[in-house]
């Protein structure tokens, strides 16, 4: 009896291991699509994230906010309500990574124009020069589409615990200015729910490419 038993546990073991064999090579054949990743601030590099968020794992969302757009019009977290959209910060005087990032933006933009769950959201970093008559010259000179793309200013402190609290995308200057912030060359992709499901180079056109991809498959993870 207890032979048997024996026996019966090795073939148990047997069983087993070829049943996740087997699995794993439909899973390939398949190619079935693994979700994006929900980003929490433990996960991401320490000088982005404010130190009373060091230790969150979980439940990690976009705060609300109340922003002014290119042209004057109160932005908030109801623009972007059911809605997937990317998010950077940048400001419009920047000579060195922000052109480009820019520019990876719109192209972006040309590829979602008919796109409506898709949107674009850009922060500046220096609302002190970034007024609304600024943003739109910008948005002008940069082909900005008003109904998929909000360049937004408002209050400094606001914008500040926005990108270190909610995006997890900049630096402190430490400069005595509790509020000054060196941003990234970030690009952080939002969902509906207001998480963050990736982190790309603004600067990289390959992380753009990938961007691009990742959008296309946040839009299927909802179609399931």
């Amino acid at each position: 009896m207890l032979s048997f038993f024996k026996d019966y546990k090795y073939f148990a073991i047997v069983f087993a291991f070829i049943s996740i064999v087997i699995v794993s090579i439909i899973y390939n054949i398949l190619d079935v699509e693994k979700p994006l990743p929900i980003y929490q601030p433990a996960q991401v590099e320490q000088e982005l994230v404010d130190s009373t968020l060091y230790d969150v794992r979980k439940y990690h969302k976009i705060a609300d906010f109340s922003l002014t757009n290119q042209n004057g019009k109160t932005i908030t977290q109801d623009n972007y309500k059911d809605k997937i959209y990317v998010a950077d910060f940048f400001f419009t005087t920047c000579q060195t990574i922000c052109p480009i990032m820019t520019d990876h933006m719109a192209q972006i933009q040309n590829q979602i124009l008919n796109d409506d769950v898709v949107m674009l959201l850009s922060h500046t970093v220096t609302p002190q020069i970034d007024t609304v008559a600024q943003l739109k010259r910008y948005a002008l000179k940069k082909g900005v589409n008003d109904a998929k793309w909000n360049l937004v200013t408002g209050d400094k402190k606001q914008i500040y615990e926005l990108a270190r609290k909610s995006y997890l995308a900049v630096k402190t200057v430490g400069n005595g200015d509790e509020y000054d912030m060196i941003h990234t060359e970030n690009f952080m992709l939002i969902d509906k729910k207001k998480q963050i499901r990736g982190f790309y180079d603004g600067t990289d056109p390959e992380a753009i490419t990938q961007l691009l991809k990742d959008i296309e498959s946040l839009k299927r993870e909802y179609k399931k």
